[in-house]
Order: structure tokens, then C-alpha cells, then sequence
């Protein structure tokens, strides 16, 4: 899943080469990833794009003239991507209801005046990507409720420590949840984590200032490292940047770059966590979610 600085690297690659031009085509493939009716996605049609944004791990394609624009909002969730092509085909694109297919499936294409445009594409067979063409990002409820972006000037430790003490959760999931910090997934919760030095299940009432400040200084340094890691690349080398940048996170069974000790693993049924005992826990290896106990 493509996450803050991803998305980032997306929009300004997108930015890049569609502001100016016009939108000759937008034709949807898959029925199910387009969440929206009024406005149609015929709508961007004729339109010139006047850039691209991001709002969390959203990316926001705006068109039209000032005062009546149309937004062009997606999430690719887990199996999403944007591929572009400097030469876009025109064969015509078959609507689809459905599918189980697992492979990378077309759910829309997008072409412009120049011939360039891209396909969003989902692989696999639960079907997440999100598509939605609105007059306002907010219409959106998910945009609308985002957090705080941890890039902004909003982002302080003040804030974050405000946060923290608004509810007494795992340090892991606060990271993680889109409504208080925007941007912040699965594999970087791990990154900031361990930067941090801190158990992803460490309550978020037990830190001392001391420890909310080295977690504000974690998340900003390790968002804005991998952001400049990724900015300029191309988005088909943006997956593989990702994961070669990644120290803890779906390196189990490797050494951590720190300490030497062995990256270790907790699974949920659907995800699963890396960290390091040595750096993070004191040495207590986490136990499997599903056992429900800590293993010394």
C-alpha cells in the first residue's frame, strides 16, 4: 500500500505532466472503484488540469475553471497503483461490474490533449481502490476527516502529545489511524517505531514528554527521509524505492541495521509487524496478537 511519501512522489510526478494539459478521455473499467455519480466522470472531459495534490494517502487530480472545478480524488488501498504511459492506448475501455481477478486489473484510464495519461490499476482480489469525482475534496467523508498531516507546520509535539492523550491506545494504531495523523500506514508506523525506540504496543498515556518529543522528531525525520528518497523517481520505481528503504518493515529474519539483533514478527490476520526486540522492547520478543500474551 502506498503511503505518505509515495503518494507525495505520485502527485508531484502527476502534477508535473498533466497541469496544463486537457483531459480527452476518462473512461472507468471497473464499475465497483468509482464511489461517485454527480458529477460523471465525463465531467473531466475537456477540462485542464490545474494540479495535483495530496491529502493524506489521497491523491486530488483538480480540472475545470476557478469556481467550477471538478476533483478527480483516489485511494489505492493495498492493491492499487497509477501506471503512466507517455503514449496512452485509445482502444476503448470495456466497463466491468466485477471480477476476482488476482491479477492487475484496469479500474480507469485517464488521457490527455499530448497522447500521455495513466491507468489506475488494482491487483488481487479484494477490490478497495477508491474513485471519486466531486466538486469539493470534502464531500468525501475519509478526506474530510483526515487528521493532521505530519509534514505540516500543524504537526508540533504539542500536538501529537494531544493526541496521544485523547485515548490510551497502542502507540501502533494511533500512527495508523487516518482520523488523527493523515498519511501514516502499516510499513512506516514500523519505520518512525523503531527510530523512535519504542514498542508498537506501548500505551500512548504512558509517555513521558521526554519520549512524545523523540516520537514527533521520529515520525518527521523518517517521513521527510524516505519523501526526499522518493521525490523525482519515476512511479514505476517507487515500490521497490519503498521497500529498499525500509529497516525493519518485511525485513523478518534479517539484522537489524542498528543492533545486529534479528528482526522480528507479530501476524494479525491480515497484516503483520516488524520490529526489534534489542532496540524496542528491551529484549521481550512480542508474542503473536492472536496468542494474546507477551513472551519473554
Amino acid at each position: 500500500m502506498p503511503e505518505l511519501p509515495e503518494v507525495q512522489a505520485l502527485a508531484e510526478f502527476l502534477d508535473a505532466r498533466t497541469s496544463g494539459h486537457r483531459v480527452v478521455a476518462a473512461d472507468v473499467a471497473a464499475i465497483a472503484a468509482l464511489k461517485t455519480f454527480d458529477p460523471p466522470v465525463t465531467a473531466l472531459v475537456g477540462q485542464e488540469v490545474r494540479g495535483v495534490a495530496r491529502h493524506g494517502k489521497w491523491l486530488d487530480l483538480t480540472a475545470g475553471p476557478e469556481g467550477d472545478q471538478v476533483h478527480l480524488l483516489f485511494h489505492l488501498s493495498r492493491g492499487g497503483w497509477m501506471r503512466w504511459s507517455d503514449q496512452a492506448p485509445t482502444t476503448p475501455v470495456r466497463p466491468r461490474m466485477g471480477g476476482s481477478s488476482r491479477g492487475s486489473a484496469l479500474a480507469l484510464r485517464v488521457r490527455l490533449d499530448d497522447g500521455a495519461g495513466f491507468d489506475l490499476t488494482e491487483a488481487g482480489t479484494r477490490k478497495r481502490l477508491a474513485v471519486h469525482v466531486v466538486r469539493d475534496p470534502r464531500e468525501v467523508e475519509q478526506v474530510a476527516t483526515l487528521g493532521v498531516d505530519p509534514l505540516s507546520d500543524d504537526f508540533t509535539p504539542e500536538a501529537l502529545a494531544a493526541l496521544m492523550q485523547e485515548r490510551n491506545q497502542q502507540v501502533k494504531g494511533l500512527l495508523r489511524d487516518q482520523r488523527a495523523i493523515a498519511g501514516i500506514g502499516n510499513a512506516y508506523s514500523d519505520e518512525i517505531l523503531h527510530v523512535a525506540k519504542v514498542s508498537p504496543f506501548k500505551l500512548t498515556r504512558s509517555f513521558t514528554p521526554q519520549e512524545v518529543a523523540a516520537l514527533h522528531d521520529a515520525v518527521a525525520t523518517t517521513l521527510r527521509d524516505a519523501v526526499a528518497a522518493s521525490s523525482g523517481k519515476p512511479a514505476k520505481e517507487l515500490k521497490d524505492a519503498k521497500r529498499a528503504g525500509m529497516r525493519v518493515h518485511g525485513r523478518t529474519g534479517e539484522a537489524c541495521p542498528v543492533c545486529g539483533d534479528v528482526v522480528r514478527e507479530v501476524s494479525f490476520a491480515d497484516r503483520s509487524l516488524q520490529y526489534c526486540a534489542t532496540c524496542q522492547t528491551g529484549g521481550q520478543v512480542l508474542a503473536d496478537r492472536r496468542m494474546s500474551k507477551l513472551l519473554k
